[in-house]
């Protein structure tokens, strides 16, 4: 309890206080890391030439260790007062960009959509509104979004692979309506805006497969293919 009144001790009092917090802070965020490699494995397995017809399975067990991810994020929730978020949000904000972007790749996996902030913070249990205490911030969920544009440029590639050649002109009008959402964002010389310069390559490479299908005509082929 201490922890949520440590702005009213004296100043050495205040830093060995929140060395503390630091400290407990440190030890769920390890947790939450290692759950969010945990999911990262298990998706990323869905890029063996196998794997497309494993993503519903993938998915679901993803969505159960999603359920991890929140006993931790509640318990992160008391390791600093609630008013003090983005005092001490530099130590989660990795890890909560890392399982935005494993939130939304499921989503997408699932119903091949973007996921919504709310959508995100449902699945991680926490919430939208800052006035509500440890909420999943703008940027953080942007962030994510742009993690998961690289997974797709991958995914991309890899579907061609496998032999799945109409997943990757599904993927590019997806990406490239996601360029085109950030293009209306105005943002600031920052990391955010770092990351997204990288969506250009990402676009890129994506619009050489499927150039490279179009030259080949597989697209096409396996169009008729479904059709009969």
């Amino acid at each position: 309890m201490q922890a949520f009144c440590f702005c009213k001790f004296m100043p050495l009092s205040s830093q060995l206080t929140a060395r503390v917090i630091f400290q407990d802070i440190r030890k769920v965020v390890q947790v939450l890391e290692q759950t969010a490699r945990e999911v990262l494995t298990l998706l990323q397995s869905v890029h063996q030439p196998t794997g497309f017809k494993e993503i519903p399975s993938k998915c679901q067990k993803a969505r159960e260790l999603f359920c991890t991810v929140r006993t931790h994020l509640g318990e992160l929730k008391t390791k600093f007062p609630v008013d003090q978020y983005y005092r001490f949000h530099e130590h989660w904000r990795f890890v909560l960009q890392r399982l935005a972007f494993l939130a939304a790749f499921v989503v997408y996996l699932e119903s091949e959509s973007l996921v919504t902030r709310e959508e995100v913070a449902q699945i991680l249990g926490i919430e939208v509104v800052r006035e509500k205490g440890f909420h999943l911030d703008v940027e953080d969920y942007l962030a994510g979004v742009l993690i998961m544009a690289s997974e797709l440029s991958r995914l991309a590639v890899n579907s061609v692979t496998a032999g799945d050649y109409s997943r990757p002109l599904r993927i590019s009008n997806f990406i490239n309506e996601l360029d085109s959402g950030f293009r209306l964002l105005n943002l600031k010389n920052d990391p955010l805006r770092k990351r997204y310069d990288g969506l250009k390559y990402d676009v890129k490479k994506i619009e050489e497969v499927v150039y490279d299908l179009s030259i080949r005509g597989l697209a096409k082929e396996q169009e008729a293919g479904g059709d009969k």
